[in-house]
């Protein structure tokens, strides 16, 4: 049986930018590039960036960035 390619899920990792240390972004991979798009907004707890993914406003949100 083969194994259909999927796209990986939407992310959540620590921001990398000084300015904006201990905060955590969100990433949405994306078919066809490279890199995956990052949400611009910024979570205080991994937490909170993980309800955000599973809220509606979430959903929508990538949604929105897997069809541009």
């Amino acid at each position: 049986m083969k194994k259909k390619k999927e796209l990986p899920q939407p992310y959540v990792a620590p921001t990398k930018d000084a300015r904006h240390a201990g905060t955590f972004e969100i990433f949405v991979p994306a078919p066809g590039r490279e890199r995956p798009h990052r949400v611009p907004i910024k979570f205080d707890t991994e937490g909170e960036a993980e309800r955000w993914i599973h809220s509606q406003e979430g959903a929508e949100a990538i949604d929105r960035l897997l069809k541009s």
